[in-house]
């Protein structure tokens, strides 16, 4: 972990928390690897990018939303590149994931890709391309702007919960409403750490409320919100990517939202990333 982002975030809860609060709090930080744009090659390899021409096997089609088009490729990732030991959760240590979304450009944004529809689902994907596989660069099905190329690095990070994410609530239940962890003050310096922007696992940066209370609503069949169900469901998900709005790869997710994809840590064990879901957010 890098130790920017761990003295940060170990320094704030310990300055505005009481001690026992703050080490527990502290206790709920996970490790991420923040993706930023390879602009110095003294820096490091590059792991990924955004943008470009995606390349896949000769036999894979391109992903598309039946109905409605192809989708836009938005990333992609050499696992074996990726600094993945760091991390929590079970990332391939080879291969290749790219990540597909339909950004309404065949629609003009008419078409509303959310975890609560099951028929949009098909809308985003994650491919995972086993090493060994060759791969053969695609062109651009008709309709579709590849957005311009960005080579990205990563480091790693250390990344906190939303303050209102069923694990702060598990962790901390019962929460009354003057608890120290809603304190202004301590909310308004994590607020002022630099966000996550594009990541690979960690706890998730959202632009409005917990991500993996949306895509469990989207698993349960979109039961009422008050159903307990969906904080224990939440639970069951984990953070595989993120990828907010770039200027210089042309995306800009609403206002300046960003992308998510969600999996199960079984499903990511078993490479069963068909079973991912997605849900995006902006401000």
């Amino acid at each position: 972990m890098t130790e920017s982002t761990t003295d940060a975030l170990h320094a704030l809860a310990r300055q505005h928390l009481p001690a026992e609060i703050a080490e527990r709090w502290i206790g709920l930080l996970r490790p991420a690897l923040g993706l930023e744009k390879a602009t110095d090659p003294a820096a490091g390899a590059a792991v990924g990018r955004l943008g470009g021409l995606p390349e896949l096997p000769e036999n894979e089609e391109w992903p598309v939303w039946e109905g409605h088009g192809p989708l836009s490729f938005i990333a992609s990732l050499d696992c074996a590149a990726l600094p993945s030991a760091a991390l929590d959760i079970a990332v391939p240590a080879d291969g290749t994931l790219a990540f597909f979304f339909f950004d309404g450009q065949l629609d003009d944004g008419r078409a509303a890709v959310s975890p609560y529809d099951p028929d949009s689902w098909a809308a985003a994907r994650v491919l995972y391309v086993p090493a060994g596989v060759h791969l053969v660069e695609r062109p651009a099905p008709q309709g579709i702007r590849p957005y311009p190329e960005v080579r990205l690095t990563a480091r790693v990070e250390t990344t906190a919960p939303y303050l209102w994410h069923p694990v702060v609530y598990r962790e901390f239940a019962p929460m009354r409403d003057d608890h120290p962890l809603w304190d202004e003050d301590f909310r308004e310096a994590l607020w002022d750490l630099p966000g996550a922007g594009h990541c690979i696992g960690g706890h998730a940066d959202p632009a409005q409320d917990d991500v993996e209370s949306e895509v469990a609503c989207g698993a349960l069949g979109n039961p009422p919100f008050n159903d307990p169900r969906i904080n224990e469901e939440a639970l069951r998900w984990v953070l595989l990517a993120q990828f907010g709005s770039d200027d210089d790869a042309g995306m800009m997710w609403g206002d300046c939202g960003s992308l998510y994809w969600l999996i199960r840590p079984e499903d990511l064990a078993a490479r069963r990333f068909d079973r991912a879901m997605f849900t995006w957010q902006c401000s």
